[in-house]
């Protein structure tokens, strides 16, 4: 297991490859299917309402319930991570296959993917604290920033090669 502390680096990115288990420590942001097509949205007018420099997103609403993945290869969201990647976002955790053009789009960004256990309680067990930073309307699909201790995560795709 290797252990990741946000903001995550190029050279962290570079050393990763696809079936590397990982727990990452620090900073993890939210979003999904209405959250992160805002985001986009909001970077492309010149907003950056959240700095992605280095960040860890992942593909999850936050309820009291806890968190979870989502499939990230859902229009709204596979469409957002080229371009998180390009602005910033060094891995995004979700669950799913990603189609071709997303995963040259990560090793051009120099950006991975990672799945996670569909597991609230695990996962949820590793959430220190949360913030509300973005679209607070959206409720749970808002874009959260928490504090997470060993969140644990495989590489799924890394250097335009994927697991699926």
């Amino acid at each position: 297991m290797k252990r990741l502390d946000t903001p995550i680096s190029d050279n962290i990115v570079h050393k990763l490859e696809i079936g590397d288990k990982i727990e990452i420590y620090g900073r993890v942001l939210t979003g999904r299917d209405a959250a992160l097509p805002r985001l986009v949205k909001s970077i492309r007018n010149g907003h950056n309402i959240v700095d992605l420099e280095g960040s860890v997103i992942m593909h999850t609403a936050v309820s009291a319930a806890g968190i979870s993945p989502t499939t990230s290869n859902k229009e709204e969201i596979e469409e957002s991570i080229p371009y998180l990647a390009k602005s910033g976002v060094k891995i995004h955790i979700g669950k799913g296959a990603l189609g071709k053009s997303t995963v040259e789009a990560l090793d051009r960004y120099n950006s991975l993917f990672a799945v996670t256990p569909p597991a609230a309680a695990l996962l949820t067990s590793k959430v220190v604290s949360r913030k509300v930073l973005a679209f607070e309307e959206e409720g749970m699909e808002a874009i959260y920033s928490l504090e997470v201790r060993g969140l644990p995560c495989i590489v799924a795709v890394a250097h335009g090669k994927t697991i699926y």
